[in-house]
């Protein structure tokens, strides 16, 4: 397995945090569901419940009543009535079901003189009967609840079927709820992924470069070389380890506030390239590259900004030249005022990038293939209203031009951009940081 394949099949590989903020949507979209179920069952079953108690109410009543006046001849619908007369004869509402009247029930009432309010389920039919003293006879009336079960079946449907709609939209409503709920953790993570990526990005160059700086005084300090000598070695470490600390407290500030509100001030362009160029040099030579920095035209390379971040705008051209130029090779870093703004040129004769690639060097991405050296550059350069290209062919070097505001016609003094940092450098042989 090359290491192409291996890489991409890492990336296939599922973000632990994705499966958790999944995870933790999904069972927000069950919870919400759930209760909301279970809300509307419980609906449900209060509805059901009163109309049964409604329909048992109402047919008692309607029992009593019919028993008290209904004649036995003309009874209401779905009612019969049924006499039990002196002699034991029993005379019966026309239409009667011939499993009716219950006898023996008419015949207790009788020599009890008690009414007497049932349900009874007779040849695989339910009815409800009453069975009271009227007059001098006993009489039975008994009420079909055929109906009444029938209008429960219908209820008990819908009310499944609400349970089903309302489930569904729980459902919907759950999982726009759980969007809603996670989106802030998502969001934390992400930013937390993010300033871990950025944090050993920036301090990486830097620490590269302190590390390289200081095996060399090492080395020359015990090659015997006067240590009067080193002074400027010695300087040159010390400025390196304030501007790592530099970095270090944009990162911080960054993390805390979202961007750094440091007022803009006067920079000069071309001795931040050269001080950078002078702390490059170490690593340079190592590799067998030369840092040339030149100024071109009349007057003084200053724009208006903050120092830190744009010293670390041209730390990452410079190492991304450094990192795409193979030994023998040249750097030139030009600076040149055109009219109101300053042009400052990264260009190297390295491995070079293809056109098609130049916008997506640009484009911020976590992961293999292009990283976010260039994508924060960028973001720095548009913060202070400046803009930031590439050009160059595959073999024949890279050009990234920057173009800031130059300091006599800059907007007012205000705060400062976002200066975000960067995540380690693409595969060799591509462009971009």
């Amino acid at each position: 397995m090359n290491e192409r394949t291996a890489r991409d099949l890492g990336d296939r590989r599922p973000d632990p945090e994705r499966r958790l903020l999944l995870r933790a949507r999904r069972r927000l979209t069950v919870q919400v569901a759930g209760a909301f179920s279970v809300v509307l069952a419980l609906v449900g079953l209060l509805v059901y419940c009163a109309m049964v108690h409604a329909q048992g109410t109402a047919a008692r009543r309607d029992l009593a009543a019919i028993a008290e006046r209904a004649p036995i001849a003309h009874p209401p619908p779905c009612v019969w009535l049924f006499e039990l007369r002196p002699g034991g004869a029993v005379a019966s509402s026309p239409g009667a079901p011939a499993t009716l009247p219950v006898r023996g029930r008419l015949d207790r009432v009788a020599a009890a003189g008690e009414p007497v309010v049932e349900q009874v389920r007779v040849a695989g039919r339910d009815y409800l009967i009453r069975t009271q003293p009227r007059g001098g006879a006993t009489v039975q009336v008994a009420m079909d609840l055929h109906a009444q079960a029938a209008e429960r079946t219908r209820l008990l449907s819908t009310l499944v079927g609400a349970e089903i709609a309302g489930l569904l939209a729980a459902l919907l409503v759950g999982q726009v709820v759980s969007r809603r709920a996670i989106a802030p953790l998502g969001e934390a993570l992400a930013r937390q992924r993010r300033f871990a990526a950025d944090v050993s990005h920036e301090l990486r160059t830097p620490l590269a470069r302190l590390h390289l700086r200081a095996q060399l005084l090492a080395r020359r300090l015990r090659g015997g070389t006067d240590p009067i000598l080193l002074i400027d070695e010695v300087d040159q470490l010390a400025a390196g380890t304030r501007q790592l600390g530099e970095v270090v407290e944009d990162l911080l500030q960054s993390a805390r506030f979202n961007q750094l509100r440091r007022p803009f001030g006067p920079v000069d362009l071309a001795v931040l390239a050269a001080e950078l160029a002078a702390a490059e040099s170490a690593r340079a030579e190592a590799r067998g590259v030369g840092i040339e920095v030149r100024t071109e035209g009349p007057g003084d390379p200053v724009v208006r900004g903050v120092e830190s971040a744009l010293r670390r705008v041209i730390s990452a051209l410079l190492d991304n030249a450094l990192g795409h130029t193979g030994a023998g090779g040249h750097i030139w870093v030009t600076l040149a005022n055109d009219p109101e703004t300053v042009r400052l040129t990264v260009r190297d004769d390295g491995v070079g990038l293809d056109p098609a690639d130049a916008e997506r060097l640009f484009t911020r991405y976590v992961g293999s293939g292009f990283g976010l050296g260039l994508a924060l550059v960028r973001e720095v350069v548009e913060g202070h209203d400046g803009t930031i290209t590439a050009d160059g062919r595959p073999g024949e070097g890279a050009t990234f031009t920057v173009r800031l505001p130059a300091a006599l016609t800059s907007a007012p003094v205000g705060p400062a951009p976002p200066v975000p940092a960067r995540e380690p450098d693409t595969p060799a042989g591509t462009a971009s940081g």
